[in-house]
């Protein structure tokens, strides 16, 4: 009640105001929840509904975070020249809220490039990175329903906020009292519009990172299925994919057009088969060789290829990324360009397969926490040191080589694209070198389920079932006994047979994994800015030939539904 009154009497807009009012006679549950907490400014920044109030995006939730991190920079960096930048995506609102963040950076005497429309989150980095930034947002709510928009802050490396910055950028937005303590405008003439400059940068900077350009050449017509869902991927994908020399590219008209009402899905994530289901139909129709999409803010791809059956199949992102890894990694090796310190990054939930096939090629894997703000970090630290070549995690991410500091799918479209030409060329699909991958360095199967606790209570269950877990682990799942639990929180490592412990040397992070003694390992993860809950499952077995993949196929997909049932998650 004390947020409503002071957003009806203090300095915010009559219309504001006038949809408050309505909601207090129409729809009083909606208005308790919009103002029953303030929208949490998480250690990657706000993602929320948008809508009036203290617990929805809108214009005085954007710009008090705006002006705290605006503090947070000019404290840190002091009379320093500032400089930001700031990206948007195809969502209701984004541009708005670019524009009001940028206001608000300049108002403080921060100088602010804007890309003059939508543009992939990667770009953002990349244009960073160019302008020599000290600091930089993207208006996008990633792959979230319509309803959402968010808000990514970013570090002087291009990277997401990390410690100690991430915390010190949240006690700043927490001292934003009132819309008050914002400075609005004033001093627009620091803002510079950036664009086409910027794009074809960008595009030579991911030309560079073709490992076998006179393969496409022979493969040019390649027959390549694009969705941008909606998003932002229409501005670059095909103009990459053009530079890389690939001329026979076809966007799902459907799905072109840049959108924040996505009419086509229900959720614009190229991880749902429903969001890839108009795609696979136009990618069926032409034989093509590989569908490809992305997800509104073109940092994730989803791809789709013909299986050994000759049926259309999406690949999960743990598939697309043991391709993409041993492509890097094979191919270099091939063509005499690996360095003896290359090294990749993954993370603690993504297959553990990475680290198989980096063994096997001589190569360093480091594995980091979920989010590729932890990737950046890293490369950052190995600076001089070791060459990074690849990173990636389960969710739909890779970033190939380290101009981009986040996840990215316009590189990644143009190299898994050049990937499907190579094997091409040998008579193979993508699928058939997945066979192949899991015949050499082991058949690695993982899947996840996420479980959303709506309501004011959600975050509250999620928290109970976290300590219950950690308070009384599983002794047995799936008829194999759990023989270690790894709690990143306490950043301790438990052997549950012998009682021996170990320190994690990670950041902290409320993450538990539970290995067990056939070599599951389960992965329990709450989301940081919804009150959801991720269980990822990672099984794996051998494969000894092509012809029993079926067979050893399903067994592993029984082994994670054995898995889900026994710790009674559905």
């Amino acid at each position: 009640m004390k947020h409503i009154d002071t957003w009806l009497t203090g300095n915010y807009d009559a219309d504001t105001k006038a949809l408050i009012k309505n909601l207090q006679e129409s729809n009083p549950g909606e208005l308790e929840d919009s103002f029953y907490r303030s929208l949490e400014f998480g250690t990657g920044g706000l993602r929320g509904i948008m809508g009036v109030g203290t617990n929805r995006m809108n214009k005085y939730t954007v710009g008090m975070a705006t002006q705290g991190f605006a503090n947070y920079l000019k404290k840190t960096y002091g009379n320093e020249e500032i400089k930001v930048a700031i990206g948007h995506d195809s969502r209701n609102n984004s541009r708005f809220f670019a524009e009001t963040t940028a206001n608000v950076f300049a108002a403080n005497g921060i100088k602010v490039y804007l890309f003059e429309a939508l543009r992939p989150t990667p770009e953002l980095s990349f244009a960073l990175r160019l302008f020599g930034c000290k600091g930089g947002v993207v208006l996008t709510a990633s792959h979230n329903p319509k309803e959402y928009n968010g808000y990514k802050a970013y570090w002087n490396d291009g990277g997401q906020l990390v410690p100690p910055h991430d915390k010190n950028v949240i006690k700043e937005v927490e001292a934003i009292h009132s819309v008050d303590d914002v400075k609005w405008s004033g001093a627009e003439n620091l803002i510079t519009l950036i664009g086409k400059d910027v794009d074809d940068k960008y595009i030579e900077m991911v030309q560079g990172l073709s490992v076998y350009p006179d393969v496409i050449k022979q493969q040019h017509d390649l027959t390549i299925v694009y969705t941008p869902i909606h998003g932002t991927g229409i501005t670059l994908v095909p103009q990459v994919l053009k530079a890389f020399g690939f001329t026979n590219v076809h966007i799902v008209e459907e799905q072109k057009t840049p959108d924040g009402n996505f009419p086509t899905v229900i959720y614009p994530n190229p991880e749902e088969s429903e969001t890839m289901s108009i795609g696979l139909k136009k990618a069926e129709a032409l034989n093509a060789d590989i569908l490809l999409g992305t997800d509104p803010d073109a940092d994730r791809v989803g791809i789709g290829v013909k299986n050994h059956k000759g049926e259309w199949v999406l690949m999960n992102g743990n598939q697309t990324a043991a391709l993409a890894f041993a492509y890097v990694m094979e191919a270099r090796k091939k063509k005499g360009i690996a360095q003896p310190n290359d090294m990749v990054i993954t993370t603690i939930v993504t297959t553990a397969m990475i680290n198989e096939v980096a063994k096997q090629n001589g190569v360093n894997c480091y594995n980091v926490l979920t989010g590729f703000k932890w990737i950046a970090e890293l490369i950052k630290e190995k600076e001089g040191k070791e060459n990074y070549i690849v990173g990636g995690e389960e969710s739909f991410g890779l970033m190939i080589g380290d101009k981009v500091r986040d996840k990215d799918s316009i590189s990644a479209v143009a190299l898994l694209c050049e990937m499907a030409a190579y094997e091409k060329k040998n008579g193979r699909s993508l699928f058939d070198k997945l066979i192949d991958l899991y015949i050499q360095y082991g058949f690695y199967y993982e899947n996840l389920i996420s479980i959303t606790k709506k309501g004011m209570n959600g975050q509250k269950e999620i928290a109970e079932m976290m300590e219950g877990y950690r308070k009384n682990p599983p002794v047995t799942i799936n008829g194999s006994r759990v023989k270690e639990l790894l709690d990143y929180d306490l950043s301790i490592g438990k052997n549950l047979i012998t009682g021996e412990t170990w320190k994690i040397e990670l950041p902290k992070s409320n993450v538990l994994q539970f290995i067990t003694e056939d070599d599951s390992k389960i992965s329990a993860r709450p989301s940081g800015t919804e009150p959801k809950i991720k269980f990822y499952f990672s099984v794996k077995t051998t494969l000894v030939n092509k012809e029993s993949f079926d067979e050893k196929y399903a067994e592993l997909q029984n082994k994670i539904k054995g898995i889900i049932a026994s710790m009674g998650l559905k």
